[in-house]
C-alpha cells in the first residue's frame, strides 16, 4: 500500500517521509516505496514512468516539457536495519521528541520527501518556465547496475536528459547547509594473485615463495604517496584491504599469495591508468601473477560557476551559512550522472545514516524542503 491518506498535505515533508520509511525497501526490495512516491508526484501533476530493470524498481517523473530542466536524483532503497537494538521500529516512521526515526530518514527518503514538498510549495505552476524531474532508483545501496545507470540510458534515448542534476545524498557533516558536494573521488578495487612454486620450507632453493614477492610488491605500492592532491581533491589513497595465503601448514611454502586493495583517486588518475601502474610495479617483483580490477566510478568535479553559485546562494539565503564545496567521502550515483550533465549533491546532516536509530530532526526536514523550494525557484526563474 502507498501509506498516503487522501488528505495528506504534500507541502509538509514529514508525512511524505513517514510514508516512504514505512516501506521496508531494503535493497533490492521495494515494498511499495516507489508506488507511494508515484502517488505523491501524480498528485502534483507529474508524468510518472515506472522503469524496472532486472529485479530493480526505478522511477522517472517529469512535470513540464521545456528548459531549463532541473532533475532531482535519489534512491528509495535502504541498507538493512542491522542487528543493533533500535529504540523504535526501523520501518515505523515514528516521531519522538521532535525527531523522525527510521531506516532511510537521513539516507535518503527524508530528502526525497523534502524535494516533493518543495515542489508542492511552489507558487502557481512550478513548471511554467521550465521543467522539473525526479530520477529515483531502488539500486543505490546495492550493486548499482540496474538503477541510475539504466535510467540514464533510458533518459538519453527518450530525450529526457536535464540541464542540471541535484542529488539529495546527506552531504552536511554538522549543520544543515554547511556542505555541498561538487565532485567525488574515483574508486577502483583490485585483486592480485602472485604465483610461486610450492615447496618445503627447509629447501627454499627448490621453491619460489610468492609471499615474499607479494610483500615486496605491496611495499613498493605503498611506499610513497600517489600524488599531493589537486585543486578540488585530497591526495589519492591506496589501501591494502586483504592479504591471504590460505596456508595451514607451517612447513610448506605456498604456491599462491593473494591480496586485495582499493584506490580512491582524484582527477590526476583514471581506473585504467592506476591498473597499469599497479601492474607495472608488480612486474618488478613477480614474473607470474594475475591482476583483476573493477572500477566502480571515475573521479569527477562540477567546477564552480553559475549553477553551483545558484545552489550556494539558495542555501546561504535560507540558512545564513556559507556552504563549503567539497569532493570527499565515498561514491554516490552522482558518478554516473556526471557523464551526462553537471551534477552536485546536497541533503541532510548524515550523522546517523546507516546506524541504529537513524533519525532526522523534523525541523531540519522542513528546512531542507524550504531550501529545495528556493533552489527550484531560482533555477526556473
Amino acid at each position: 500500500m502507498d501509506g498516503l491518506g487522501t488528505e495528506t498535505d504534500l507541502t509538509d515533508p514529514l508525512p511524505l517521509a513517514q510514508a516512504l520509511i514505512r516501506c521496508a525497501s531494503v535493497t533490492p526490495a521495494d515494498d511499495g516505496a516507489q508506488q507511494a512516491l508515484g502517488t505523491m508526484l501524480g498528485g502534483l501533476g507529474f508524468s510518472v514512468q515506472r522503469l524496472r530493470f532486472g529485479a530493480v524498481e526505478n522511477l522517472f517523473a517529469r512535470r513540464g516539457h521545456g528548459g531549463p530542466h532541473l532533475c532531482f536524483a535519489g534512491h528509495t532503497d535502504v541498507v538493512p536495519p542491522g542487528a543493533a537494538d533500535w529504540r523504535t521500529d526501523p520501518f515505523g516512521g515514528e516521531v519522538r521528541d521532535g525527531l523522525l526515526y527510521g531506516r532511510g530518514a537521513c539516507d535518503m527518503k527524508g530528502a526525497i520527501a523534502a524535494f516533493v514538498a518543495a515542489v508542492a510549495q511552489q507558487p502557481g505552476s512550478a513548471g511554467r518556465t521550465g521543467s522539473i524531474s525526479l530520477l529515483i532508483t531502488g539500486d543505490e545501496e546495492g550493486p548499482a547496475t540496474d538503477g541510475t545507470v539504466k535510467v540514464l540510458e533510458w533518459m538519453r534515448e527518450n530525450d529526457q536528459l536535464p540541464d542540471f542534476c541535484l542529488v539529495g545524498e546527506p552531504t552536511c557533516p554538522v549543520r544543515l547547509g554547511d556542505m555541498v558536494k561538487i565532485g567525488r573521488r574515483g574508486s577502483v578495487n583490485m585483486t592480485l594473485a602472485v604465483n610461486g612454486t610450492q615447496g618445503h620450507v627447509a629447501y627454499p632453493h627448490r621453491a619460489d615463495n610468492p609471499v615474499h614477492r607479494l610483500i615486496q610488491a605491496l611495499a613498493a605500492l605503498t611506499s610513497a604517496p600517489l600524488d599531493a592532491g589537486t585543486e578540488w581533491f585530497e591526495p589519492s589513497s591506496l589501501q591494502v584491504t586483504s592479504i591471504d595465503v590460505g596456508n595451514d601448514a607451517t612447513n610448506v611454502i605456498p604456491a599462491v599469495a593473494r591480496a586485495a586493495l582499493n584506490i580512491r583517486f582524484n582527477d590526476r588518475h583514471s581506473g585504467v591508468s592506476l591498473t597499469a601502474w599497479v601492474r607495472a610495479t608488480v612486474m618488478r617483483y613477480a614474473e607470474r601473477f594475475d591482476l583483476e580490477s573493477s572500477v566502480s566510478g571515475e573521479s569527477f568535479v562540477t567546477e564552480p560557476g553559475p549553477l553551483v553559485d545558484l545552489l550556494r546562494d539558495a542555501i546561504r539565503g535560507a540558512t545564513g551559512i556559507e556552504p563549503k564545496l567539497d569532493t570527499g567521502g565515498g561514491t554516490s550515483d552522482a558518478r554516473f550522472i556526471a557523464r551526462y550533465c553537471p551534477v552536485a549533491e546536497f541533503g541532510l546532516v548524515g550523522a546517523t545514516m546507516h546506524q541504529a536509530d537513524e533519525r532526522v530532526p523534523v525541523s531540519e526536514l522542513r528546512d531542507l524542503a524550504r531550501i529545495y523550494r528556493d533552489i527550484i525557484a531560482a533555477f526556473l526563474a
